[in-house]
């Protein structure tokens, strides 16, 4: 099961994701959208809380109010967390998150611990708690075929895009050659027998001089 929310911090507004339990968790690393941004309380045991950014979001530049619903969020997430003041939420993109075969049900470690950033909640804001969970949906998405069909769309573009690069540079090389052959041949017409003609003065007339009297 996993939970969605929808912040209103953004235009448009910004989908959070939950993990139900340390399975689903295990779930949403796995499949995880690289562009998506993961957040857990510091050295506590809590959910693991996802944005699902958009193109024009920036993981490490996310707007402050935003910050703060996915911040409180975290912490209500977390049964230890939940009661404590001044806690610590880490977050990271999800393509920084690191597993392997030695670590327990929805624990995770970092590639780049200079990609971790952290913010934090000096005490629990019901409004903004209450204001997320009024949103909340609870779905059972098939996480691995959403990833699939996400990356088969960028697979789709990024050969669209290498297709329309070679375009440009095909029409650029010929482009070239053409103006390289038009230099090459420039002076190609004053060889011709019609340009020598014009050019000399064996076939003038008699009074070809009077034009310059």
């Amino acid at each position: 099961m996993v939970y969605y929310h929808t912040s209103t911090a953004t235009d448009p507004p910004s989908k959070l994701y939950v993990g139900k339990d340390k399975f689903e968790n295990e779930e949403l690393i796995k499949y995880a959208w690289d562009t998506d941004v993961w957040f857990h309380v510091d050295k506590l045991s809590s959910a693991h809380v996802y944005l699902r950014m958009t193109d024009d979001q920036a993981w490490d530049a996310l707007p402050r109010e935003l910050l703060d619903d996915l911040a409180q969020l975290t912490k209500a997430n977390s049964i230890e967390g939940n009661k404590k003041d001044n806690v610590a939420i880490i977050y990271t993109p999800a393509s920084n998150l690191k597993k392997d075969g030695s670590m327990d049900v929805g624990q995770v470690s970092f590639h780049d611990n200079k990609k971790v950033k952290r913010i934090f909640v000096p005490q629990r804001e019901n409004a903004i708690v209450n204001r997320l969970n009024k949103t909340r949906v609870e779905a059972k998405p098939d996480l691995k075929q959403e990833k699939d069909d996400r990356d088969k769309i960028l697979r789709r573009a990024a050969l669209a895009e290498q297709q329309e690069r070679k375009k440009e540079e095909a029409r650029k090389a010929q482009e070239y050659k053409e103006k390289k052959w038009q230099k090459d041949h420039a002076y190609d017409d004053l060889f011709t027998e019609e340009g020598l003609a014009m050019s000399s003065n064996q076939d003038r007339n008699s009074d070809w001089e009077d034009d310059f009297m």
